[in-house]
C-alpha cells in the first residue's frame, strides 16, 4: 500500500525492508565495535581534556593558584540563572529521559511523552521553592544531610544519608544500564564491558575540577543534546513526513487484526503458521486500555498509570538526590528560583518533543522493535537508524553519552560531598583541613565511578533493565520525599517523625509491592514485580504512608516548633571562603521576594501541567488530524525555543567573563600583543610574568572568575 504526498508516494507500513525480521537489531550492530570504544573512551577523554582545560584557563586568568575544598563542592555559590538552567537540564537528562520516554510513546501513544515530561518537570519546578528556602535558612550548607543533622540530629542524619546514597546509586545505575544496552545494540561492544568503561569518561574532569568542571561541562553536554533533539524533530515532522502522514500511519497500525499481525511478523512476512508475533510484543493492532485502541488519544489507562508512577518516583530522585541540592547551593539566591523554573520548562522539551517524534514514529512505521528492545531503551536508536542510517545511530549514541557523562559527573560529586562532609568530616576527622577534604573528595569520585561500573554489571546479570529500575525507584526512596520537603519548609516537622516516616514508608511500600506482585502475578519474580499495577502500588504506598506518619508523629507525639533562625548556626565552613555569602546574597528582602516569585509560578505551573493540560486534552478523545497537528506544533515550538534559551542565555549572562577569559588566554599566548578590557577600564588581563611594576598582579582582574562559573 502507499499514501500520496504532494511531492512523492510513500509506502504505507508494514515496510517491505523489515519483512521477516523478529527484532529490529537482531543481534547485528549497525556500527563497528571500534565506534563504541571511540565514543565510550575516546569521546569521554576528549570532553575531559576540553573541560579540564577550560577550568585551568578560568583559574589561571582569574589568578587562583589552587582550588579550595569549598569551591570544589560549591562552585563559589554564585552561578547565574542561565547556567543553572543549563545544569538542571543536563542533570535531569538521564539515559531514561532519552530512551524510556520514547518507549512509553511506543507503548501508549501521545499520552506517554506528555506524562513522562510533565511527571518529571514538576519536581524541578517545586525544588526551586526548596532552593530559595535553603538560601534563607541554611546558606552555608554543603549538603542536604548537613542541614538534616543541624536540625534533626544524628539518627535522622544517618537515615537520610542512607536514602541519599540509594538515590545516587539508582540514578547512576539507570545511566549505565541504558548506556550499556544502547552501546551494545549499536556497536556490538559487550554491555558488561561498556558498563564498566562508561564511568571512566566522567571521572577525569570531575576529579580535576569538581562542581566547577561539572557546570562547565553541563553547558557543552546540554548544547549537544538540544542540537540532536532539533535535528530529530526536523527530520520526522518537517523533512521526511509531517504530522498528517504520521497521523495516518498511527491509525493504520491499529487496524490490523491479530491474524494479520501474525502474518506480518512471520519469517517470510506471509506465513502466519510460523509467526513469532505475540500481542504486546510488537506495535501492531489496537493499544490495550486506550480509547478505541488508538495511539492518538489522551485517554489511556496505561499512560495514566505510568504518569502516576513517574510523578512519585521522580520526586524521590530530585528531593533525595544531593546533586540537586548542590546546584541550589551553588546558585546565586536570585538565580536559584529562576534557574530551576527555566531549567524545568526547557527540560520538558526533551522527553516531550523527542518522544513525540521518535517514539510515535516507531509505532507509526511498525518497525520490528520488540517489547524487550523497547524496555532496554532501543526505540530512539532504531528510529534514528531507519531515518538516517549510520549517521542517526552515531547521533543517538553521542547524545546518550552526553547525558550519561553529565549526570554521572553530578552523581559522582553528590556522593563525594556526602562522604566528605557527612561521614569523613562529621564522624572521622571533625578538624579536617580544606586540603584533606579536597583529597578525600577526589578519592571518592574515583571510587564511586569504579563501584558503579561493577554494580551495573551485577544488575545486568540479575536481569534488570532500564525500564524496570526506572519504575522501581519510587518504592525505596519515595518515603524520604515529604520529610526532605518539610526539612526547610515546615517548622512543626519533628526529627522522630522524619525518621519513622522514611523507614516506615519504605517498609510499607516494599511490603505492598511484594504483596501486589503475588496477587497480580501469582508469584514473586522480576517480571511480576515489574508490572505497572504492581509498581504503582509500591510507589503510592511508600510516599503516602510516609507523609501520614510524619504528620501524625509530629502533631500528636513530639509537638515541637523549630526556630529556623538557628539552623545555619549548626553548619560551619571549612575554609574562610565567604564566596556567595555576603550581605547582598543574604538580603532578607531580596530572598523574600524571590521566594514569593518562585512559589506563585512553581505552584501554578505544577497545577497546569498535571491537572489543567490533561483535563483539556480528554474531551478530544481520539485526536483529529488538526488536533494532532496542533499537538505536534507545540512539541516543535517548545523544542526549538528551549534549545535557543539554553544555548544563548548562559553566553549572554557571562559575556563579560567570557571576554576576560578570551583576552587573558590571548595575552598568555601572545604576551607581546596584550588586549585591554575596553575603554571604561584600565585593567589589562595578563598573567603575572607579563605584569609591569605599575600594575601589581593582585589588581589585574577586577572580578575573580572563580566566582563566575559561567565562563563556559
Amino acid at each position: 500500500m502507499s499514501v500520496s504526498s504532494t511531492a512523492y508516494t510513500i509506502q504505507t507500513p508494514p515496510l517491505a525492508e523489515y519483512a521477516g525480521m523478529s527484532s529490529f537489531f537482531g543481534g547485528e550492530a549497525p556500527l563497528n565495535v571500534g565506534v563504541g570504544y571511540a565514543v565510550v573512551l575516546g569521546f569521554g577523554f576528549v570532553v575531559s581534556i576540553i573541560t579540564s582545560l577550560m577550568v585551568w584557563l578560568n583559574d589561571r586568568v582569574s589568578g587562583r593558584s589552587a582550588i579550595t575544598s569549598e569551591h570544589f563542592n560549591t562552585a563559589g555559590r554564585s552561578v547565574k540563572t542561565g547556567l543553572i538552567a543549563s545544569v538542571i537540564v543536563s542533570q535531569w537528562t538521564w539515559a531514561a529521559t532519552l530512551l524510556q520516554s520514547s518507549n512509553v510513546a511506543w507503548q501508549y501513544g501521545v499520552s506517554g511523552p506528555f506524562w513522562y515530561a510533565s511527571g518529571a518537570t514538576i519536581q524541578v519546578l517545586l525544588f526551586g521553592v526548596v532552593g530559595i528556602r535553603l538560601k534563607m535558612v541554611a546558606p552555608s550548607a554543603h549538603t542536604m544531610c548537613e542541614i538534616v543533622r543541624a536540625r534533626w540530629g544524628k539518627a535522622a542524619h544517618i537515615t537520610f544519608l542512607i536514602f541519599g546514597f540509594m538515590a545516587n546509586i539508582i540514578v547512576t545505575s539507570m545511566l549505565i544500564l541504558g548506556g550499556a544496552a544502547t552501546t551494545e545494540a549499536l556497536t556490538g561492544m559487550k554491555s558488561q564491558l561498556a558498563a564498566f568503561l562508561i564511568p571512566w569518561g566522567v571521572i577525569l574532569y570531575t576529579w580535576h575540577g569538581g562542581l566547577h568542571a561539572t557546570f562547565l561541562s553541563a553547558y557543552l553536554h546540554t548544547l549537544i543534546i538540544m542540537l540532536v533533539l532539533v535535528i530529530m524533530i526536523t527530520i520526522v515532522y518537517i523533512k521526511v513526513y509531517g504530522s498528517d502522514i504520521i497521523y495516518y500511519f498511527l491509525n493504520n497500525t491499529i487496524m490490523f487484526t491479530p491474524e494479520e499481525c501474525a502474518t506480518i511478523f512471520s519469517p517470510g512476512g506471509d506465513t502466519p503458521d510460523e509467526t513469532f508475533y505475540k500481542q504486546g510484543v510488537y506495535a501492531c493492532g489496537p493499544v490495550k486500555n486506550n480509547e478505541q485502541g488508538s495511539y492518538l488519544t489522551f485517554i489511556s489507562g496505561g499512560g495514566l498509570m505510568f504518569g502516576i508512577i513517574n510523578i512519585i518516583g521522580n520526586f524521590g530522585t530530585v528531593f533525595v538526590d544531593q546533586s540537586y541540592w548542590m546546584s541550589a547551593i551553588a546558585a546565586r539566591p536570585e538565580s536559584a528560583a529562576k534557574g530551576y523554573l527555566l531549567g524545568g520548562l526547557c527540560w520538558f522539551a526533551i522527553p516531550f518533543s523527542l518522544a513525540t517524534s521518535l517514539g510515535l514514529s516507531a509505532a507509526a512505521l511498525m518497525l520490528p522493535i520488540t517489547a524487550q528492545e523497547a524496555g532496554s531503551g532501543l526505540v530512539p536508536p532504531a528510529v534514528a537508524q531507519h531515518y538516517m542510517g549510520t549517521a542517526g545511530c552515531v547521533l543517538i549514541l553521542v547524545m546518550l553519552f552526553m547525558a550519561i557523562t553529565s549526570t554521572g559527573s553530578a552523581e559522582c560529586l553528590a556522593v563525594s560531598s556526602l562522604c566528605t562532609y557527612d561521614i569523613y568530616r562529621t564522624y572521622i576527622n571533625p578538624d579536617a583541613t580544606g586540603e584533606q577534604i579536597l583529597r578525600v573528595s577526589r578519592a571518592i569520585v574515583l571510587f564511586f565511578g569504579i563501584f558503579m561500573g561493577c554494580f551495573a554489571i551485577a544488575l545486568q546479570y540479575i536481569g534488570l533493565n532500564l525500564g524496570w529500575v526506572y519504575l522501581f525507584m519510587g518504592v525505596v526512596i519515595g518515603s524520604a520525599v515529604i520529610p526532605m520537603w518539610n526539612l526547610v519548609n515546615n517548622p512543626r516537622a519533628s526529627a522522630g517523625g522524619a525518621v519513622c516516616a522514611a523507614w516506615g514508608g519504605m517498609i510499607l511500600g516494599v511490603v505492598g509491592w511484594l504483596a501486589a506482585a503475588k496477587i497480580n502475578g501469582g508469584k514473586v519474580t522480576v517480571a511480576t514485580l515489574g508490572a505497572d499495577p504492581v509498581m504503582l502500588s509500591g510507589n503510592l504506598i511508600s510516599i503516602i504512608s510516609s507523609g501520614i506518619i510524619h504528620w501524625l508523629h509530629s502533631t500528636f507525639i513530639d509537638k515541637e516548633v523549630y526556630d529556623f533562625s538557628k539552623l545555619n548556626d549548626g553548619i560551619t565552613l571549612v575554609e574562610e571562603d565567604m564566596s556567595g555569602l555576603g550581605e547582598e546574597e543574604r538580603n532578607p528582602a531580596m530572598l523574600k521576594a524571590a521566594y514569593k516569585w518562585i512559589t506563585r509560578r512553581g505552584y501554578f505551573l505544577t497545577f497546569f501541567l498535571i491537572i489543567v493540560w490533561p483535563v483539556l486534552s480528554v474531551p478530544a478523545k481520539v485526536f483529529s488530524p488538526a488536533y494532532f497537528a496542533f499537538w505536534v506544533f507545540i512539541s516543535i515550538i517548545w523544542g526549538f525555543t528551549a534549545t535557543a534559551v539554553i544555548t544563548f542565555l548562559p553566553l549572554m549572562e557571562s559575556s563579560t567573563a567570557l571576554m576576560k577569559v578570551c583576552n587573558g588566554t590571548w595575552n598568555m599566548i601572545f604576551p607581546c600583543c596584550k588586549v585591554s578590557e575596553g575603554d571604561d577600564s584600565d585593567v589589562v588581563v595578563a598573567m603575572p610574568p607579563a605584569v609591569t611594576k605599575e600594575e601589581p598582579a593582585k589588581e589585574l582582574v577586577e572580578e575573580p572568575l572563580g566566582e563566575e562559573v559561567e565562563a563556559s
